[in-house]
């Protein structure tokens, strides 16, 4: 089997004068080569083809592979990590992850938010703020949190981001709308447990891989998982599986919303606590960063001993139960033992 890589280059983007926070989103050479050397190893070939204007450039050449494992994030707009997927579907390639509907859906969180909340998952209460006049109109109780409607990486997340009163707030909403040039997500603060849950699987095949709870260091910026704590997550942020009672109701909670917003293969959901120990849907990372060491769900996944080739394994393995049965890989798959130890 032909495996063909779609991916923005952190360092490419950096050579074209983007910053650091910029490309934030963006995958490290060290990741593309984890993920090429995890591939190979299970017996599959591998062809890097690189970033959206790579992709169209091989496609039109008439390049073809029997999936594709897609990391490509996108650069502008709400719909960038859905570019990747539509020119896929439109050639008729399969691939790895969320399609373009749910990749869109997602990644602006206000609508992932309707969505969640439609389908009867537990989520704060929110509003989205869209210029400086709708401010004003926010008519939720404070303390309120306020990031940017469609950025990963704890982009925009900062101590300032929770907002105690109508100042705070009116300050935070203006510095992020100029900034990032979107709309500001708005929503009831939690002053519970942070948790983040790994899926693996599509459907009613999905399942929790385990629960990890972010518990933020003294070294940390206070109360936030921000983007600087997430950037230096080694020496800031400490991570720990976790099995108690508010644990297993998140997992609950993760997987009734992965399934509301049509993920497939692998994603990453992230959870806070209400006051009361009631875990709620914060948001959700269907294209979750896959660093060996760095990244949410693998560090998850190394906690709860599933390895890297398993988790890669078992993602390629979801991705071709959408293919026809000629090119599926062989029953004993990485998904099929990691689902027997979960």
């Amino acid at each position: 089997m032909l495996v063909g890589l779609t991916y923005d280059l952190r360092q490419d983007y950096l050579a074209l004068g983007f910053s650091e926070e910029e490309v934030a989103e963006f995958d490290s050479q060290a990741t593309l080569d984890a993920i090429e050397k995890t591939l190979r190893s299970l017996g599959l070939r591998t062809d890097r083809v690189g970033n959206l204007r790579s992709l169209v450039e091989r496609l039109a050449q008439g390049a073809k592979w029997d999936l594709v494992f897609n990391i490509a994030e996108g650069l502008h707009g709400f719909g960038r990590e859905s570019q990747v997927p539509g020119l896929l579907d439109y050639y008729g390639v399969p691939y790895t992850f969320a399609d373009p509907l749910t990749a869109a859906l997602t990644l602006h969180k206000g609508m992932a938010k309707r969505v969640v909340r439609d389908s009867g998952v537990p989520t704060p209460d929110f509003a989205v703020v869209e210029n400086e006049a709708q401010i004003a109109a926010v008519g939720l109780g404070f303390p309120l949190f306020a990031k940017p409607v469609a950025e990963g990486t704890g982009r925009g997340v900062n101590p300032a981001s929770k907002a105690n009163n109508r100042e705070q707030l009116t300050a935070v909403c203006r510095e992020l709308l100029a900034r990032y040039q979107q709309p500001v997500l708005v929503e009831t603060y939690l002053p519970g447990r942070e948790f983040t849950v790994g899926i693996l699987g599509t459907g009613d095949g999905a399942h929790s891989l385990g629960v990890m709870e972010v518990e933020l260091l003294q070294s940390a910026e206070a109360e936030v998982y921000s983007y600087l704590n997430k950037e230096e997550c080694e020496s800031r942020v400490r991570y720990a599986l976790v099995n108690d009672k508010q644990a297993v109701k998140a997992a609950e909670v993760a997987l009734d919303a992965y399934r509301a917003l049509g993920c497939r293969d692998a994603g990453r959901v992230d959870l806070r606590s209400d006051a009361a120990g009631l875990p709620q849907f914060m948001e959700i990372n269907p294209l979750a960063g896959l660093h060996p060491e760095h990244s949410d769900l693998p560090i998850l996944c190394t906690l709860a001993g599933i390895t890297y080739r398993e988790l890669i394994g078992g993602i390629v393995d979801s991705a071709c139960r959408r293919l026809p049965a000629a090119g599926r890989l062989s029953a004993d798959s990485a998904m099929a033992r990691i689902s027997a130890r979960s």
